[in-house]
């Protein structure tokens, strides 16, 4: 393989005109998440991560080309004498670099020799959070460090519980705890036998986003929990990443509603042929109809039913996770830290 051109890029203006290239690079990337898309990690720069970062973060985005084809993204930015992956470190669950399996390790081993030149910022270590499990970039990444001779270390973050799916709705409840698969069909049968006017539905209407995200994020302020995580900057970070998903054509919001009024919510990521479930949000004055259990069914349901490989719950180990089935997978964080320090 010949020596790759890399350009550092300190600002998304000189990386939009390679949207569309990057894009179709994360397509056959290693690691293939939403997460990683130019469109989502433009506006999480934008907003650095809902202010999760401030901003003397500084944007430090590598990329490698080899005869004018695009062939590695390292998405990354500096603070606090660390470099990190771009989407760090809390609403971004699965993060990686971009690049095929087959060119990963020269790409790492290139980017660490001019991460090692680069004087620019004064680095101490890298910190990347959220790399999934599966991921060959951290046999390639630990294998360069310590030919550099620097400190590389590793430990799970959180687990990433997922189901596979069979295709068939019916199938999938046959295939889960027999007390769990007749408590899903009774919440989900006595939500339709109520009397009540209940409706799901996935949002499809451009014109509407706007009052249905609004609708969304006040379902989620009533979890005290959620409620303080939803700054004016974090509301601001979800609002423009989800125009950016739907746009995309990657967003599933969906609602249950009872008499009119939306009960239970979920942001999912329908990409790659998987339903990605980031957020959810509850109106507890319903809870005698289990709208959480009801909407969930459903979306399971339509998933099976078009054809989706996985329904992945991302980080975190909620007990109704297992329950429906989920198996462990994990993201780790990873730690290099420069000549051995």
């Amino acid at each position: 393989m010949k020596p790759l051109n890399f350009t550092l890029h300190r600002t998304f203006d000189t990386l939009e005109p390679l949207a569309e290239a990057w894009n179709k690079l994360l397509a056959e990337s290693v690691t293939n998440a939403p997460f990683l898309r130019y469109e989502y990690l433009c506006v999480w720069w934008n907003t650095r991560g809902g202010g999760e970062w401030d901003e003397n973060a500084r944007l430090m985005v590598y990329t490698a080309e080899e005869n004018g084809e695009l062939l590695g993204v390292a998405p990354l930015f500096f603070a606090n004498g660390r470099i990190w992956l771009l989407g760090s470190v809390e609403i971004s669950d699965h993060l990686d670099l971009i690049a095929r399996p087959q060119t990963l390790a020269a790409f790492v081993a290139a980017l660490l020799a001019r991460l090692e030149q680069d004087s620019a910022e004064d680095w101490s270590a890298l910190e990347w959070v959220n790399l999934p499990d599966w991921s060959p970039t951290l046999a390639a990444l630990r294998t360069e460090a310590e030919q550099r001779g620097w400190h590389y270390t590793q430990e799970i973050y959180q687990p990433t519980p997922f189901i596979s799916l069979p295709g068939d709705f019916e199938r999938y409840l046959e295939g889960i705890d027999k007390k769990q698969r007749h408590e899903l069909r009774r919440k989900m049968r006595r939500a339709e036998e109520s009397g009540r006017a209940v409706r799901w539905y996935i949002v499809t209407d451009e014109a509407r986003l706007d009052g249905e995200i609004g609708a969304f994020l006040h379902l989620m302020t009533h979890e005290p929990a959620k409620n303080e995580f939803l700054t004016e900057a974090m509301r601001d970070h979800m609002a423009k990443s989800l125009h950016v998903a739907f746009r995309a054509g990657w967003l599933q919001l969906a609602f249950l509603e009872i008499d009119g009024q939306k009960a239970c919510g979920y942001i999912n990521f329908d990409y790659a042929n998987r339903i990605w479930v980031y957020n959810t949000g509850l109106d507890r004055s319903f809870m005698e109809l289990s709208p959480g259990w009801v909407l969930l069914g459903h979306l399971l349901q339509w998933a099976n039913e078009h054809g989706r490989a996985e329904f992945d719950f991302l980080r975190g180990d909620e007990e109704y996770k297992y329950k429906l089935g989920g198996q462990n997978r994990f993201v780790l964080r990873v730690i290099v830290e420069k000549n051995g320090r």
